[in-house]
């Protein structure tokens, strides 16, 4: 359980932050840019969910929640006395290739690139898909020179194919999706 009584600390008054571990890091560290990219993408998703209900409403919810998880699995690097902590386990990455499959079954195949727009939600989702896109490049970065749970990074890349999909979805299953038309504004 996770209880906070202060906001404010003082301790990232010199530009470090903690991470899980308790080793202080530059609040620039590639592992600090990489769970607060993926924070970014919660909070974009946040602002989706304004617009969705029901079945949607609680994908988003179920995801947000894992992107929790993301976060406490990358401030918490392997080793390093982060033994037992939180991580991203396959179940989760193989519960969004589930639903990315239940919904993409019901969708018109693509004669196009889909241009982000359509619904609110839909809009909100693609912002959201392009955050976790960039979630996903710093988080690749990061593995380049430390640990990071390979599962993490499976399900970061499976999260933007599920934006994609269910703002398809959202956008009436694909019937009202903004497409591309290339050189039509020459």
């Amino acid at each position: 359980m996770v209880r906070l009584t202060r906001i404010y600390t003082k301790g990232g008054d010199k530009g470090t932050t903690s991470l899980g571990t308790g080793k202080r890091v530059p609040k620039h560290d590639t592992r600090v840019e990489a769970y607060g990219t993926v924070d970014e993408a919660n909070a974009a998703i946040g602002i989706a969910r304004l617009h969705t209900t029901g079945d949607e409403d609680a994908m988003l919810a179920r995801i947000q929640n894992d992107l929790f998880d993301l976060g406490a699995d990358l401030c918490a690097p392997e080793g390093e006395g982060a033994k037992d902590r939180l991580r991203i386990i396959e179940a989760q990455v193989e519960r969004l290739e589930h639903e990315i499959d239940r919904m993409n079954g019901e969708l018109a195949p693509l004669n196009s690139f889909v241009l982000p727009g359509g619904s609110a939600a839909a809009a909100h989702l693609h912002l959201a898909r392009t955050i976790a896109r960039r979630a996903e490049r710093d988080m690749t970065r990061l593995a380049e020179t430390e640990s990071v749970n390979p599962a993490a990074i499976r399900y970061i890349n499976r999260l933007s194919d599920h934006l994609f999909v269910l703002a398809r979805w959202l956008n009436d299953k694909g019937a009202k999706d903004v497409l591309w038309k290339p050189g039509a504004t020459r």
